[in-house]
């Protein structure tokens, strides 16, 4: 369904990424997927084919050029050697730009894990975007200038989040309430990584990361009822 295309980042720097097509592309909403820290994998390009069949563009920018891992050391080793503010307001701006330019009129961001992060970093960053949602990932609040949010946001939260625990999921709220950021965040009885499909059982990368399938329907439907409202 998909194919790699190339684009520009406004600094004139050419990433590549995956791109997925709805039947039928012309006018169609926009929709960036952005990576877990394993990188730009099956598992990812599958949620953006899931878009493409939902009638959106969806385009996944390659933030490791080219690597990807399934070693939680090496992930945590390349999510390391990332520049976020670069890929936020670079890569992720420009796949924004890449598919208003090819006819989305509107386009919203979505991320997991560390997409998460970079999604609430875009939507600080990057002014864009029209819609943005987060699955269980955030960074260090104090990159998140609230004020600058200007796109509606919806957040999932795993509440036995290990890696980014459910804590900071209540201080980020407290600073979106502050700027008066329009937002809903959706809490979940669920582990980090709910929502990819590939972490069940023995197939788990980590042990603090599951599937969980109900957790992962939900967001979904809550999630194509909120780029529904947003972008069509």
């Amino acid at each position: 369904m998909g194919q790699t295309v190339t684009y520009q980042r406004p600094d004139g720097q050419s990433v590549q990424a995956y791109l997925a097509e709805p039947a039928s592309p012309r006018g169609a909403p926009g929709v960036v997927v952005i990576q877990e820290w394993w990188g730009l994998n099956d598992q990812i390009r599958g949620v953006a084919d899931r878009y493409a069949k939902q009638g959106y563009r969806a385009l996944v920018p390659d933030l490791y050029r080219g690597k990807s891992t399934v070693e939680a050391a090496e992930a945590e080793h390349l999510m390391g050697n990332l520049d976020f503010g670069d890929a936020a307001g670079q890569d992720v701006r420009g796949a924004v730009q890449f598919l208003k330019a090819g006819g989305s009129a509107k386009v919203g961001v979505t991320g997991f894990c560390m997409g998460g992060a970079l999604t609430l970093l875009a939507a600080v960053n990057v002014p864009e975007v029209d819609a943005a949602v987060v699955f269980y990932g955030y960074p260090p609040l104090e990159y998140v200038d609230a004020s600058r949010i200007k796109a509606p946001l919806m957040g999932h939260w795993a509440l036995h989040d290990v890696p980014f625990p459910i804590a900071g999921v209540d201080a980020l709220e407290g600073k979106l309430q502050a700027a008066k950021v329009g937002y809903e965040f959706h809490r979940y009885d669920a582990q980090h990584a709910f929502f990819n499909e590939t972490q069940v059982g023995e197939k788990k990368l980590l042990p603090v990361i599951e599937y969980e399938p109900a957790a992962a329907q939900l967001a979904w439907q809550r999630t194509l009822g909120f780029f529904e409202r947003h972008l069509r």
